[in-house]
């Protein structure tokens, strides 16, 4: 449960990012290397157990101009 909870906020924190940054899910796929957005759009609603891997918060963090340390924010990892 906990890793669940540490995966959604991860992807709420991308997402806010991203959208702060003024990107779609669309360019901010094609910027990491994708050409669909599902890998994007599925991970920041941890859609059927999908999440970032720590390759793609990397490539996210670079094209963002941020740390990647951001996208932690909020995560507990005790209960």
């Amino acid at each position: 449960m906990l890793l669940e909870n540490a995966h959604k906020t991860i992807g709420q924190n991308v997402k806010k990012a991203r959208e702060q940054a003024g990107l779609t899910q669309a360019q901010l796929s094609a910027a990491i290397g994708h050409k669909s957005v599902s890998v994007v759009s599925c991970a920041e609603i941890h859609h059927k157990g999908q999440h970032f891997n720590i390759e793609h918060l990397l490539k996210i963090a670079s094209v963002l101009g941020i740390d990647a340390k951001e996208f932690f924010e909020g995560v507990k990892m005790k209960g």
